[in-house]
């Protein structure tokens, strides 16, 4: 059996090379070098050329290199075959960990210590202390859970929120419409970890931005489509908002000369909070091959009639 591997993104060298002791007889395929495309079973892609997929007559799984699979479910090609979605603990780990360093950046201060420092001044400034800092998570699944449980063992407040009732053991959770406004109202930070969904799509708005507390900070991993941005920025020049980490974004990547670059209450990270590493997440990619080749079921299997 044969995997076609397609990423611009990612390394394919090294992920032959964690995939070859796992699945020792499995052929890893680099595209555009397809060979015969009747040959490839298995497809290990990221954003890849749309139509290429529906090349491959005898595809049996397609594997997201990613958490997200909107990309591939944009292509109104794609062969009606398994999608699994990236789900891995060090995925898991690496988001949960950019999301808790931004936490801290805006809980302890540390912009203003920058600044002092570029200034040459030795001042002492008092934060909250995290229990009086309320942290609100949209987004309950494997990523949106282990930021709340991150962010608990420091003691934060935190309180999640989901489209549909998901209980998480010592975090308030909330769901609906109804549930979206009261985790807006309580949230100092407001952390987005949903999947982009129709559903899901400009949640980020002014709608939003104007329910959460003066002086709140939103933070987004999730997808750039969650975020109006023209309803963000008049919430921070306004003084609403005090500011925001940004890791995605509607056009990647950010454009030069994009109001983000130089705003002074906005963090840009270039879409790393939650890098697939291929010695932390082949496990994942060689088990689901393991299962399929069994006949046993798949897991994270994407609902197409969700987005995720």
């Amino acid at each position: 059996m044969t995997l076609l591997f397609c990423s611009a993104h990612d390394d394919a060298g090294a992920w032959k090379a964690e995939l070859k002791p796992r699945l020792p007889d499995l052929e890893v395929r680099v595209w555009p070098d397809v060979g015969d495309p009747a040959d490839i079973t298995y497809a290990l892609v990221w954003k890849p050329p749309a139509g290429m997929l529906a090349g491959l007559p005898n595809l049996k799984v397609v594997l997201s290199l990613g958490a997200g699979v909107e990309p591939l479910l944009l292509d109104p090609t794609l062969p009606d075959v398994p999608l699994v979605r990236m789900v891995s603990p060090g995925l898991t780990d690496d988001m949960a960990g950019w999301v808790v360093m931004q936490v801290l950046r805006w809980q302890r201060k540390l912009d203003a210590f920058a600044e002092q420092q570029r200034a040459g001044v030795w001042k002492q400034l008092v934060h909250r202390p995290a229990a009086e800092v309320r942290v609100g998570i949209l987004g309950l699944g494997v990523l949106g859970e282990a930021a709340a449980r991150a962010l608990k063992q420091l003691a934060f407040d935190v309180a999640g929120w989901s489209r549909t009732a998901k209980p998480l053991d010592g975090v308030e959770t909330v769901h609906g419409e109804d549930g979206l406004v009261a985790l807006a109202a309580r949230s100092d930070l407001l952390v987005c970890l949903l999947p982009l969904t129709d559903a899901t799509r400009g949640i980020l708005d002014r709608k939003l931005f104007a329910t959460l507390p003066p002086g709140a900070v939103v933070i987004n991993a999730a997808r750039g489509g969650h975020l109006v941005e023209a309803d963000l920025l008049a919430a921070l020049d306004s003084g609403h908002l005090a500011g925001a980490s940004l890791d995605v974004f509607a056009e990647e990547p950010l454009p030069p000369g994009h109001p983000f670059w130089s705003h002074p209450k906005i963090h840009v990270t270039p879409h790393v909070a939650g890098i697939t590493h291929p010695s932390q997440t082949a496990d994942h990619v060689a088990e689901s091959i393991r299962r399929h080749r069994a006949g046993r079921p798949l897991t994270n299997v994407v609902d197409r009639t969700r987005g995720y």
